[in-house]
């Protein structure tokens, strides 16, 4: 053995034998002890990553379900809406009409009363100055009777007086 650095004899071949059992035996152990923990933790792995996906994807189409109803009830809310706020102007409009017309009926019963009070007052005052030409003329009399006049002197008086008392009414 001396010598020997390569050679193809029993003992190489034994050996050779021996590691190559040894490399099926270390194989099979590392297969059984490692690659099919390995195997079902990735397979585990794999359908969890699975469900998740698939979870993902469910919820996902929930979602666009319920966006579209979301949107379609929105349309709805939109329309009933505009309807409500068309409805609530006729209302506004048709108040408004009938504010204007109780209005006008309040204004033209004011002018009403207002004009009967400015009648009243006219017809006041043209009495009261009736009353004042009355005591007017009557005060006059008196100072005109208390001096000496002749009589065609208060006829003649008495039928001017008369005559401007006429005119005044």
């Amino acid at each position: 053995m001396e010598g020997r650095i390569f050679a193809l004899d029993q003992q190489t071949l034994i050996s050779v034998g021996i590691q190559l059992l040894n490399a099926v035996f270390l194989a099979a152990a590392l297969t059984l002890l490692l690659y099919k923990p390995v195997r079902k933790f990735m397979r585990k792995r794999a359908d969890g990553i699975q469900a998740q996906l698939d979870s993902a994807r469910d919820g996902m189409d929930a979602a666009q379900q319920s966006k579209a109803l979301y949107e379609q009830k929105l349309g709805e809310v939109e329309q009933e809406r505009a309807g409500i706020l068309e409805e609530a102007r006729g209302l506004a409009q048709e108040r408004r009409r009938q504010l204007e017309a109780v209005t006008a009926q309040d204004i033209a019963a004011m002018r009403t009363r207002a004009e009967a009070e400015i009648q009243a007052l006219q017809e006041r005052a043209l009495e009261e100055n009736r009353q004042k030409v009355i005591e007017a003329a009557t005060a006059l009399a008196e100072k005109f009777a208390a001096v000496s006049m002749d009589e065609a002197a208060r006829d003649r008086l008495f039928e001017e007086t008369m005559a401007q008392l006429e005119g005044a009414a």
